[in-house]
Order: structure tokens, then C-alpha cells, then sequence
């Protein structure tokens, strides 16, 4: 397994110089910046984010009662590391360029807005399932995805705590059950959500 990571990891970062097809982490989901959105190197200085007075929050109302399921794949972790973080489809293996929260007891649980901005994007998509973007100030976007009951419309300002969704399935995440995929797309690249968030 340690093997195979390693190698769709070298694919990966080959196939990287590639900008013909944006995605975001999971496979077939396009941001709609229109650019690519591929993992940063774990190992740069994390993007300042300004957005005024607030500092980006989990997208979820208690970050400790959840558990990440599948984390951001970062190319300086161990190999153990990155084959957590790479989600399957068929037999391809694409890395994780987002954040898989789950709850303990497999329920649901409410999916809030982790800044202030705009609703750019929402979509029902055939294999990510409900697909909200907002977008923030200095070329941020957040993006969620496997949503049900999405409250949210395209065009919609929504305030930092806003309830937008709960966690909900997708095809693509079939293995997790309900849980929710989130993203932080940074001037068009995939960054960890972890390194945004203020200790």
C-alpha cells in the first residue's frame, strides 16, 4: 500500500503541471473560479487570509464532537499519511484536496459557513452530491460538498455561522456515509483547511 501511494503520488505531482481540467479534491467537481485547485505543498508558509475583522471557523458547529475521516493530502506527510488521504474511484486513487468530517455515531449535523461572503455556486452534482461555494474576500473560496437540505441559493450573502446544509451522501465518498467534504481554494489552489484556522 505504502508503495502505491508513493507512486500515485509522483503521478500526481506529475499530472500537476496539467491546468486543462479544474477540479476540486474530489474527482469531477469544478470550482467556479475556473482554475485548477490542486493541493499546495505542505511545506509552504500557509496564505494569509484577510477578511476584515473575522478569522475563518470549522464549518460545523463542534469540531470536537466530529471526526475527520479522511484528511488533506499533503505532499511532506509519511506515506501512511497520504494513503489516508487519497480517495478511491474504481481503481483510481486521486488525493484529498479537502477535509472529510464524520460524526462518531454516523448522524447528521449542521453545515455552516466558515466566513462571510457569497454564495457563487450551488449545484447537484452526480457524484459529489450537493455542492455549495462561497466566496470571501482575497481570492478565497470555501467549498461543500455531499450537502442535504442545502439553504443556500447562488447570489446569497451569508454571514459566518450561517446554517447552509447538513452532512449528507455522495457517490464519491460512498465509504464514508454521511459526512462532509470541505475545501478552502486559495487564488485557485487546493490549501489545507487545518493551516487557516487560528490555534
Amino acid at each position: 500500500m505504502a508503495a502505491a501511494a508513493i507512486i500515485v503520488t509522483l503521478m500526481w505531482i506529475y499530472q500537476g503541471a496539467d491546468n486543462t481540467s479544474p477540479v476540486t479534491g474530489t474527482p469531477d467537481t469544478e470550482v467556479s473560479q475556473g482554475e485548477e485547485a490542486a493541493p499546495q505543498n505542505g511545506g509552504e508558509e500557509a496564505p494569509v487570509v484577510s477578511t476584515g475583522d473575522e478569522a475563518i471557523q470549522w464549518p460545523v458547529v463542534d469540531y470536537n464532537a466530529l471526526q475527520i475521516e479522511r484528511p488533506f493530502f499533503d505532499e511532506n506527510a509519511s506515506a501512511e499519511e497520504q494513503e489516508a488521504a487519497l480517495v478511491q474511484v474504481g481503481n483510481t486513487f486521486t488525493p484529498n484536496t479537502g477535509i472529510d468530517f464524520v460524526s462518531p455515531n454516523g448522524d447528521t449535523f449542521d453545515v455552516l459557513a466558515a466566513l462571510s461572503g457569497k454564495v457563487t455556486h450551488v449545484e447537484t452534482h452526480p457524484t459529489n452530491g450537493n455542492v455549495v461555494e462561497i466566496t470571501h474576500e482575497d481570492g478565497l473560496v470555501t467549498v461543500y460538498q455531499s450537502l442535504a437540505e442545502v439553504q443556500v441559493a447562488e447570489g446569497d450573502d451569508v454571514t459566518q455561522g450561517t446554517k447552509i446544509a447538513i452532512a449528507g451522501r455522495n457517490d464519491v465518498g460512498r465509504d464514508l456515509g454521511i459526512h462532509l467534504h470541505y475545501e478552502t481554494i486559495k487564488d485557485g489552489k487546493a490549501i489545507n483547511p487545518s493551516s487557516l484556522i487560528k490555534s
